[in-house]
């Protein structure tokens, strides 16, 4: 099985917590907290992945994003490389597009 690559998004509010969704029903590990983001696609950096998926799923533009840290985790039903981008500032309020719970 092959490692497929995630953009993870830690967005840090300016009170400096960060903000976490719920999984939608549906998905795997419906209902438990994470940050959000997804799948790098064929032709996207991470950052453009990121860039796309938060836009998606939250509404938002990402202004300022650093690369943070990258962790591999083999799970049931994927190995994942999640590559963690620290994001600092946005345009639009992150509001939930995808049927996540509730924002933290």
């Amino acid at each position: 099985m092959s490692r497929v690559e995630v953009a993870a998004a830690v967005i840090e509010r300016p009170d400096g917590t960060f903000l976490m969704a719920s999984r939608p029903e549906g998905k795997v590990y419906a209902g438990w907290w994470e940050f959000p983001g997804g799948k790098v696609e064929a032709g996207e950096t991470a950052r453009h992945a990121l860039d796309r998926e938060l836009h998606e799923e939250l509404g938002i533009t990402v202004r300022t994003a650093y690369p943070w840290l990258n962790r591999a985790f083999d799970y049931e039903h994927a190995r994942v490389m999640l590559r963690f981008f620290r994001v600092t500032a946005w345009d639009g309020v992150p509001h939930p597009h995808e049927g996540q719970g509730g924002l933290e």
